[in-house]
């Protein structure tokens, strides 16, 4: 029994990053073992903004064609109120990838912040082009422009 727990344990620790990437990331499996990527998400996940953004800083350092890693910074610096470094890393992520769904959301969101909802819109326009209306980043992006528009900003 002890051996089967463990093993179990060792299951979870080596699967946990995967599982617990987010629908946003496009390589979520060659993150998983990337140290810094996995310290920003866990970082994130504390909402300790400065050690995300360092960290997922190292990861874009390391490899400045990783795309997931510009998004997570681009969401990290936003989340500290820094707009247009966000959008800086945003317009870098969707430059690697025009079709990154989790960086057109969220460049969406963080337009949104700037005051600039046309802009927030042409993202979503993107999103329903790649995804449809069912994707979950056109859903998300779609109910923060419509409280926007609400004045719930």
């Amino acid at each position: 029994m002890k051996s089967f727990v463990t093993t179990s344990l060792l299951a979870l620790t080596l699967i946990g990053p995967a599982v617990y990437a987010s629908d946003s990331e496009t390589s979520p499996n060659v993150h998983a073992a990337d140290h810094d990527y996995a310290a920003g998400k866990q970082a994130v996940a504390r909402k300790d903004w400065p050690a995300a953004v360092a960290s997922f800083r190292k990861v874009v350092a390391a490899d400045p064609n990783n795309a997931d890693g510009y998004n997570m910074l681009g969401y990290s610096l936003r989340s500290m109120g820094k707009i247009d470094e966000a959008l800086a890393a945003y317009d870098r992520a969707l430059a690697i990838n025009p079709k990154h769904m989790g960086a057109l959301e969220y460049s969406g969101v963080a337009y949104l912040k700037a005051g600039q909802p046309a802009k927030a819109k042409e993202q979503l326009a993107k999103l329903e082009a790649l995804g449809g209306k069912s994707s979950e980043e056109y859903r998300d992006l779609q109910e923060a422009i419509e409280k926007y528009d609400a004045g719930q900003h």
